[in-house]
């Protein structure tokens, strides 16, 4: 059960932020962001061969459930 940020939405911000250095920007005027995004993947196969029973809540928060 991987979880991590989401790695699309961090490429989009790091383009707009080196538009922003292109540009000639201060770096006063370039904030430092986290990730806001994140992604949760599981994977039933390999959760049914640990022998563990993902709660049907977490299945309904994660991004990405592989069969």
């Amino acid at each position: 059960m991987p979880h991590s940020p989401d790695f699309r939405a961090l490429a989009t911000r790091t383009a707009a932020i080196i538009d922003h250095i292109l540009m000639a920007a201060k770096p006063d005027d370039i904030s430092v962001e986290q990730p806001i995004e994140h992604t949760l993947a599981i994977s039933l196969k390999t959760a049914k061969a640990l022998g563990l029973t993902i709660p049907q809540s977490v299945l309904l928060r994660a991004t990405e459930v592989i069969q």
